[in-house]
């Protein structure tokens, strides 16, 4: 019986090898394409069996070794002669392979919450910001998946990935120099509405009964429109203004909030009662990241982490040294882990008032 099971594996492997062999090389990279898909789709489902092959004659690890070899000599020919293609061949089935153990990684993290019965703010820092990362990238990722459902549909949404990547991928499937590129294009989209969002504050600033205050806040903002860089002592003397009225969170404007919105690349273009319930909730969930983080120690993260952490609180980390990033993100922690969570809009406004001019020009 195992025999019959070992020689049914065996012939189908055959069949596989074949219809590999007929897609060939010579159709470019069209059936480059074709039997790129099929050499790795083969060889995971060859896998799946090999330990059992192991008592049955060999067979399934003999294919898989076969199958193994013949898809790194096809890379290895992708990689010789359509490097373009390679690049995007190799960075796809790396991001897929990224996703899925992210999705992996998530499902973990579920099951140990759902076990201790923790709650979300319970976390580790690097469980928690796991799950903010994935529920990002699901929702981007949401629509292409709907779009790709009917037929031939996937056809268009190979298009659209070739020629949007920024708009349709996700970053698992960026290359390394499409990842520094498009976070810098994303930067760039908030860090244009920095000043107004500081010419915001100063036009409060008569707003504001107590006179020591007003000038507090004054005295702020016109040294941050000078170019120079707060210290965190300057923005802690004004954090009761944050709390009510002009600027606490309930008290923004409209059109203000609509430019914050844009610190969280949210949609901007909602009622005001959604923009200010997004921007309540993206701002608690950064406040509560802030604290793991602190916890662990920042001595912990990795370059990357480092990056990627400071990157999310407003900076544009691709163009700072290591040091300038731990330092920044110091000097950021010192303020937000004192903060309360009714101090939401402080956070939010510090992410321009500390990263508009880091390293200071002055």
């Amino acid at each position: 019986m195992a025999l019959s099971r070992a020689g049914s594996r065996g012939g189908s492997a055959m069949i596989l090898l074949f219809r590999i062999r007929q897609a060939g090389v010579s159709g470019g990279v069209h059936n480059a394409t074709k039997t790129s898909v099929l050499l790795r789709s083969s060889s995971q489902q060859f896998c799946r069996f090999s330990s059992k092959a192991k008592h049955s004659g060999g067979w399934g690890s003999l294919i898989v070794s076969k199958l193994r070899l013949v898809n790194e000599k096809y890379e290895r020919f992708l990689q010789r002669n359509f490097p373009a293609f390679y690049l995007l061949y190799s960075t796809f089935f790396r991001g897929l392979r990224l996703l899925l153990q992210d999705g992996s990684e998530v499902r973990r993290i579920k099951v140990k919450m759902a076990r201790q019965g923790l709650s979300k703010e319970q976390l580790p820092y690097r469980d928690m910001e796991t799950l903010r990362q994935f529920r990002r990238d699901i929702i981007k990722a949401l629509p292409v998946a709907l779009v790709s459902i009917p037929p031939f549909a996937n056809y268009l949404v190979f298009v659209l990935m070739y020629f949007f990547p920024r708009q349709v991928l996700v970053r698992h499937f960026w290359t390394p120099k499409q990842q520094v590129e498009f976070q810098q294009v994303y930067h760039g989209q908030r860090a244009r509405l920095y000043p107004r969002l500081v010419n915001d504050l100063t036009r409060t600033a008569p707003e504001v009964t107590d006179r020591d205050l007003q000038s507090q806040l004054l005295q702020l903002c016109n040294k941050v429109q000078g170019g120079a860089h707060p210290g965190i002592s300057e923005i802690q003397a004004v954090r009761r203004l944050f709390t009510g009225p002009p600027l606490g969170m309930k008290r923004l404007q409209v059109e203000h909030m609509r430019c914050l919105s844009s610190l969280f690349f949210l949609t901007s273009r909602l009622p005001a009662a959604l923009i200010r319930r997004r921007l309540w909730s993206h701002s608690v969930e950064l406040l509560q990241l802030d604290r793991a983080l602190s916890m662990l120690g920042l001595h912990q993260l990795s370059e990357p982490e480092l990056r990627i952490a400071c990157y999310l609180r407003g900076l544009n980390s691709t163009c700072l040294s290591t040091t300038q990033c731990r330092e920044w993100l110091y000097q950021w922690l010192q303020l937000s882990t004192r903060l309360k969570d009714s101090e939401a809009s402080l956070l939010l406004h510090s992410m321009v008032l500390l990263s508009m001019n880091y390293p200071s020009r002055s």
